[in-house]
């Protein structure tokens, strides 16, 4: 793996780099956003006359003020943009003010006078699915349904020599983004808009922002790299059309920047769930049964809670061959913060169950953990969760065997005992798909030109969101061609100058840069050299792209801009569907990464508290493109997982936030990251594998918890259930003396 630095590091470690919200415009107003004061509520009135009185303040907008619709969301637009008649969480949005100054716009939004009629607030799906529970939507309560099912769960269970079944929950997350949503909306003089915002879905965002403003999407342009970090929570609209709507009645640029209270009150988080699984083994230790219920608080909104929903239950065996499935989803709408797009899109959540499972399932027939997985992995040929034809591939076993040989290692060299800590090691290994699925519309493509001022531009119309896309594209397109880093010209999040091949989601990013330019490629040396033969009179098949222009046994014969002189730019584009499962199950996934996931922990049991010592990943994604990016990715996504480990819960009571700041949302610092942080990567592909590198963006968050679970457990004997993981839950399970009676 050759060691590349980020084409934008340097600018990023300097403080150079300009973010979009970093951005200043002559005559630039400053907008906030009046939020819902209860979860749920009727709206009596609502007045902004005194605030309009307040000097300073340029204009104030309502629910009379959106021209056309007034809702968003990706997927289903139910959410208000600004609520005319009722508000259903904390978050949501019913006026906003463009002044002066940030504290004129502040100071507007405490005179802005509204009454409520409060409603019963449905704090959590229980009191939702109630038969007396209002509707908070026309449809009612449940925003989606999902399910699976192989063979006859029954009879299965019958056959069974044990059956284990658990109830675990994890909690709501927050994606912590160092730059929290913000940016400035320009309004040009021939009627346009220019919409300088964070998002991972340019072209998405246009097309919302056209149906709220009655605007051609044309007319709308996003730019939308560099951001300060998504983890999918900017791949929603939050502030954009606020900002858009007051631009366009003041006629100047404005700028929205929310606080980290105002990012917390109204972005979205990670799912909380409530998982039930039942699963069986016979004596041999074959998996027979398993039975799944997930019960998802997907709060007001939909966003993409069914999406989310269905990889939860896609994911519900995880690299397991089961003979019987039974598995059953609910995502539920209730008075909370709405839930959607996070980081691993609903994996995270199953693998934590699943895996605990499996270690439960070994100690019930007493058979070591690793033999159980071992005899129950998926092998190459082996179908999809779903029972789809997948790409082939023995990843699963293959990252497990990796993870074997630390375990086994680890174990064999445990730090002393001492009176009041103690230590374990735990295992956990995951699947997770890569793209979002069949049935789901996934273009993808780029385009590739050589430009009048010699430099080889490519494009793609997706977002940097700090994930480190730009080395990537670096390096797949420099190996590709055969140039070096300086000839090229990389364009990305804007929608005035890329093509439209889809966001920068689902893992997708790598995977989408290596195919497009395995399509690219071809046509595009080929015009190069036709054109560089015409110019040269040197016979096209004896010249080469390389480095700076044309080659001929080593010798430089053109430039690219002597190339490009005089002549209109190459271009060539390509655009298509990032691969799916040739069988048409909805939602199901063709190309997965693998993980293998080994925790050490260790216990203090004077404070409960917990500290991982040592963390490793073994990962199966393929080549590895860029070592420190793949490297950071693996990494950072560990660490954050670590923090909905251990510490890491969006508190809501009653509908309102209990936690509205960092200052007691907690997540890891420094001192949380392990002592060693050890990454494999396992890069071979069978030989019929022809797709290429996978993405790694979202693998190293997904098993990180049930290792650190099983971990816990091997050091005092607490089985897991529930997370964050909180000192208190371990001195209580001490006070019920549940710790291993050899580890005193």
């Amino acid at each position: 793996m050759e060691k590349k630095i980020r084409p934008d590091g340097r600018e990023k470690v300097t403080g150079r780099l300009k973010y979009l919200t970093d951005l200043t415009f002559p005559e630039m107003l400053w907008a906030k956003v009046l939020r819902s004061a209860y979860p749920h509520a009727r709206i009596l009135s609502l007045s902004t006359e005194k605030a309009r009185k307040l000097p300073g303040v340029r204009a104030i907008i309502t629910h009379e003020d959106v021209p056309a619709l007034n809702g968003f969301g990706i997927v289903t637009p139910d959410q208000p943009v600004l609520c005319k008649d009722v508000v259903r969480y904390v978050g949501d949005a019913l006026a906003a003010v463009a002044a002066d100054s940030i504290e004129i716009a502040a100071r507007a939004l405490e005179l802005i006078e509204v009454h409520y009629e409060p409603l019963p607030v449905l704090d959590s799906p229980e009191k939702a699915l109630a038969k007396s529970a209002p509707f908070l939507h026309p449809g009612g309560n449940v925003l989606h349904r999902a399910g699976f099912q192989k063979g006859d769960i029954q009879a299965a269970f019958s056959q069974c020599a044990k059956i284990v079944e658990e109830t675990y929950e994890v909690p709501r997350q927050l994606h912590a983004y160092m730059e929290t949503e913000g940016g400035v909306i320009v309004p040009e003089k021939d009627g346009s808009l220019t919409v300088y915002v964070g998002t991972q879905h340019g072209f998405k965002d246009r097309f919302q922002l056209s149906r709220i403003l009655g605007m051609p999407e044309e007319k709308i342009r996003i730019i939308s790299s560099p951001m300060g970090g998504s983890f999918g929570g900017k791949d929603e609209l939050n502030i954009q059309p606020y900002g858009a709507l007051l631009a366009l009645a003041t006629g100047r640029p404005v700028k929205i920047h929310q606080t980290r209270q105002e990012s917390m009150r109204s972005s979205i988080k990670r799912h909380p769930m409530k998982i039930t699984m039942k699963t069986g083994v016979d004596q041999t230790g074959r998996l027979r049964a398993h039975q799944t219920t997930i019960t998802a608080d997907t709060g007001a909104y939909a966003t993409l809670g069914p999406a989310i929903l269905d990889f939860a239950v896609e994911h519900a065996c995880g690299p397991y061959i089961i003979d019987a499935v039974d598995t059953k989803g609910l995502s539920v709408f209730t008075n909370n913060g709405v839930s959607g797009e996070f980081r691993g899109f609903g994996g995270n959540q199953i693998t934590f169950a699943l895996e605990g499972q499996m270690d439960r399932l070994a100690a019930a027939i007493g058979m070591d953990a690793l033999e159980l997985r071992r005899l129950n992995i998926r092998r190459k040929e082996d179908p999809g969760p779903l029972g789809q034809r997948i790409a082939p591939t023995n990843g699963a076993l293959e990252v497990l065997e990796s993870a074997a040989r630390v375990y086994h290692a680890k174990k064999q060299h445990m730090p002393k005992r001492s009176t009041w800590k103690r230590t374990g090691t735990g295992l956990a290994v995951t699947m997770h798909g890569g793209g979002l699925g069949f049935g789901r519309m996934d273009p993808a493509g780029g385009r590739l030109s050589l430009t009048e001022n010699g430099k080889v531009e490519i494009a793609f119309g997706f977002e940097e969101a700090g994930q480190g896309i730009l080395a990537v594209i670096e390096a797949v397109t420099t190996e590709a061609l055969g140039c070096k880093k300086e000839d090229l010209s990389i364009v990305i999040g804007d929608t005035a100058f890329v093509p439209s091949s889809g966001s920068t989601t689902a893992s997708r990013g790598t995977s989408m840069v290596w195919h497009s330019l395995q399509r690219l490629k071809g046509p595009f040396i080929k015009q190069l050299l036709q054109g560089a033969a015409q110019r040269t009179g040197i016979e096209e098949e004896e010249l080469s792209i390389g480095p700076g222009g044309i080659w001929k046994e080593g010798r430089c014969m053109l430039s690219f801009e002597s190339l490009a002189a005089g002549k209109e730019p190459i271009v060539v584009s390509t655009q298509f569907d990032f691969p799916v499962s040739p069988d048409p199950i909805d939602s199901a996934h063709f190309l997965y990464t693998y993980s293998g996931v080994v925790a050490q922990v260790e216990v203090d049991l004077l404070t409960g508290k917990i500290k991982v010592t040592e963390l490793h990943q073994s990962t199966a994604a393929g080549p590895v493109v860029n070592e420190l990016g793949y490297r950071g990715q693996i990494e950072g996504g560990g660490v954050m997982a670590l923090g909905y480990t251990l510490m890491e819960d969006v508190v809501m009571k009653e509908g309102q936030y209990a936690t509205e700041n960092l200052d007691s949302y907690l997540i890891p610092g420094i001192g949380d990251v392990p002592f060693q942080l050890e990454l494999e990567a396992i890069e071979t592909l069978p030989l019929e594998d022809h797709y290429g590198p996978r993405g790694v963006g979202e693998i190293g968050t997904v098993a990180v918890a049930p290792a650190v679970a099983n971990a816990i457990y091997d050091a005092i004997g607490f089985r897991v259930s529930c997370l964050p993981v909180k000192p208190e839950a371990v001195l209580q399970s001490m006070e019920r003396g549940i710790l291993h009676e050899n580890r005193f």
